[in-house]
């Protein structure tokens, strides 16, 4: 490795141009990713709901739908805007009263039910469906919304999913950069006040910074990433490979006090200790983010590997563009240099392991609640609920539950040839369902009085196209609800009754599946990363018994992390259930690792038992003071800033780990040593020390 360091540092100067000149391709490849905002496509493909909403695109060229609430207007003015709708790009049909029959057909003559679900003459409002030929949350989809909104902007009111993704994505690509920001600011300020250096955070930063943007440059070879991944990927590049640079750092400074007089040996030999500490600590990191791609949901596939192949980039950004930044700016950075203000923390070593009784105590008392406030803690699955209530499309659905006492709309897909009276008695069943407020087909959308002929050809083939019928069942029940999945699962029942490959899709369909499937993915992926770096720990400290104690101390801090929620009363999003353990156990085990190592050399070189714990706890406990803090600035301004909840708790959930794993490391941890001393030396290679004690 001393022979790379070399290298790198001889070529410092074109490794820094080649670096920069990197940039270009990778910030047109960034620009040029597409950004899915749909969190519902992530769902598996062969699950019924998924094929559904294929066929629904395939036979009826129907992607998506948005229900406008309409007020304020008379018949002849919603007809009116209803073909202005007509005439945006992408929208294929927009079904109202007339579509039903001519307006000429007085609507007394349309079933109450029916006209009910369409009318409030109470409130003076009107429900239309515009429907596109475009995916959910497809672009054209996204802009056909926001034409439709300036048709009539104070008496139209879209909800639905596209509605909901649209306002989503103008939040992101407002705060998405604000983000960035407010990471590495808060991180620069954390860095300048602990590290001996003002300036040397600027390159700390400008170093990660260009391997973020060579990470979110290379997700073009997949096409597109999620919004989560989008927003999150910078923030935690930055938090989680943050202490590769300091480790540089404090390495090279090491080596200049060895060779005061030779900056480019101390470097290379900076850069060659680098290299093999920070490639063990990072593969633990990776391995946490590997595990997400074992979800069944994909959006765990699409942030693990984004973010594993960040790590990746950050580890050879440390190594190559850092040293050569720090090289080429050496005198800017000496003259910037100042004492460190970190707390003095010689004391606490002594103290943990004099007192490591209380700690243990401690440990035990609160592993219980917390246990139990992790297998309590309540998650939403409603992206929508969570927006600000000022949004366009939470607007909406708000009118739509005030006006119609309507939450989800599903769609079933049935056979084309089911007999009339079938059809008709499955209806009758459906309407009986607890919280369905009509169940609209072609069989069923006018009263006898009016003779099928008069509806137009045009929306015959909307609600039967020859191969398959497509029914319209308004809820009263709101999406991700248990009062709605209970409902669906009523409906699947009575649907396959009569047809047995019929299918029940939408977005609250959508979402009971993504809950069963998330359920088990949570188990999986939680499996799967306590494995994984369960190895990795057994093979880097060469033991049995301490891949136990450090997972063992990280899952503790995870409890207590998670299990916080279910005692503040604080409802988590679903993906912070499955992600923030794998990360937070993969990114704070370092913590651990670190002192084990300094634990390991101390007894491998004579020291007794508490000597050895004391030494490694006092040489450890100020880089990951540093790294922790430095996690918790990262993270926690985004949380606080941003506005879409499903990034702002899992923000906030990563700094509190962050700071609950630093202080379970060093009183916690130091205690298991003392209690299991015994053990890990007689099953952990070079513990023994070389002279009994």
């Amino acid at each position: 490795m001393l022979k790379l360091g070399k290298k790198i540092v001889k070529y410092r100067i074109p490794i820094l141009i080649l670096s920069f000149l990197l940039l270009i391709p990778a910030t047109i490849s960034y620009i040029n990713t597409r950004i899915n905002y749909d969190i519902l496509s992530y769902l598996p493909d062969d699950i019924d709901t998924m094929k559904g909403q294929e066929i629904l695109t395939d036979e009826f060229g129907t992607g998506a739908f948005s229900i406008c609430v309409v007020e304020g207007m008379d018949e002849k003015g919603v007809a009116a805007l209803e073909e202005k709708i007509k005439k945006v790009d992408h929208v294929n049909n927009v079904i109202w009263y007339d579509s039903l029959a001519d307006l000429s057909v007085p609507m007394d003559v349309i079933p109450e039910k029916i006209r009910n679900a369409f009318n409030n003459d109470e409130k003076g409002s009107t429900l239309l469906i515009a429907t596109f030929d475009t995916s959910t949350s497809a672009d054209e989809t996204l802009d056909g919304v926001e034409k439709i909104r300036k048709l009539a902007k104070n008496q139209c009111f879209q909800s639905g999913m596209s509605a909901t993704i649209a306002d989503i994505k103008k939040i992101c690509n407002t705060e998405a950069i604000m983000y960035v920001v407010l990471a590495a600011g808060l991180s620069a300020i954390v860095l300048a006040l602990t590290m001996d250096s003002f300036l040397v955070p600027v390159f700390f930063l400008l170093s990660i910074g260009m391997a973020i943007v060579y990470n979110l440059g290379t997700n073009f070879i997949a096409g597109e990433i999620s919004f989560i991944t989008q927003a999150l990927a910078a923030v935690l590049q930055l938090a989680v490979t943050l202490d590769y640079s300091i480790f540089l750092w404090h390495s090279y400074q090491e080596y200049r006090e060895k060779y005061p007089d030779e900056k480019e040996r101390a470097m290379a030999h900076a850069i060659s200790n680098t290299i093999v500490s920070v490639i063990g600590s990072s593969i633990t990191t990776v391995a946490g983010f590997v595990a997400m791609c074992f979800m069944t949901f994909t959006l765990g596939l699409d942030l693990g590997i984004v973010m594993a192949k960040g790590v990746i980039f950050g580890v050879i950004g440390c190594v190559t563009i850092l040293p050569s930044m720090i090289l080429i700016f050496d005198k800017a950075i000496q003259k910037t240099k100042h004492k460190a203000l970190m707390p003095n923390m010689d004391k606490i070593g002594n103290f943990v392991t004099k007192k490591y009784g209380i700690f243990i105590v401690l440990f035990v008392v609160i592993l219980f609640p917390a246990l139990y406030g992790y297998t309590h803690t309540d998650v939403y699955y409603d992206l929508a609920g969570t927006l600000p209530k000022d949004l366009e499309s939470v607007v909406a659905n708000s009118k739509l539950e005030d006006d119609f006492s309507m939450g989800a709309t599903h769609m079933i897909l049935a056979d084309s040839n089911m007999s009339s009276k079938d059809t008709s008695a499955m209806l009758d069943a459906i309407s009986e369902v607890d919280g369905v407020k009509v169940a609209a087909g072609l069989d069923n959308l006018i009263g006898p009085a009016v003779p099928k002929e008069v509806i137009p050809d045009t929306y015959k083939k909307i609600l039967d196209n020859g191969k398959y019928k497509l029914i319209l069942v308004a809820s009263e029940y709101k999406t991700a609800s248990d009062e709605v999945n209970n409902q669906i699962t009523e409906i699947q029942n009575i649907v396959k009754k009569y047809d047995k490959k019929a299918m029940v899709i939408g977005e609250a369909p959508c979402t009971k599946d993504l809950i069963d499937i998330t359920d088990k993915d949570f188990k999986t992926v939680s499996a799967v990363s306590i494995v994984l770096i369960f190895i990795i720990i057994a093979v880097v400290l060469k033991s049995i018994s301490l891949p136990v104690i450090l997972v063992a101390v990280i899952e503790f801090a995870i409890f207590i992390n998670m299990g916080i929620p279910a005692y503040t009363g604080t409802t988590l999003p679903f993906i912070a259930s499955i992600v923030i353990g794998t990360i937070q156990l993969g990114a704070t085990v370092d913590y651990a690792i670190l002192m084990t190592n300094k634990y390991k050399k101390a007894r491998y070189n004579g020291a007794g038992k508490k000597e050895a714990i004391t030494s490694a706890l006092n040489g450890s406990i100020q880089s990951v003071f540093v790294s922790a803090l430095s996690f918790f600035a990262a993270t926690f301004g985004v949380g606080m800033y941003s506005s879409i909840d499903m990034i702002s708790s899992l923000c906030v959930l990563l700094a509190r780990g962050a700071i609950i794993s630093f202080l379970v490391v060093i009183l916690v941890l130091p205690a298991m040593f003392m209690i299991f001393d015994k053990l890990i030396i007689n099953t952990s290679m070079g513990f023994k020390p070389k002279k009994a004690n």
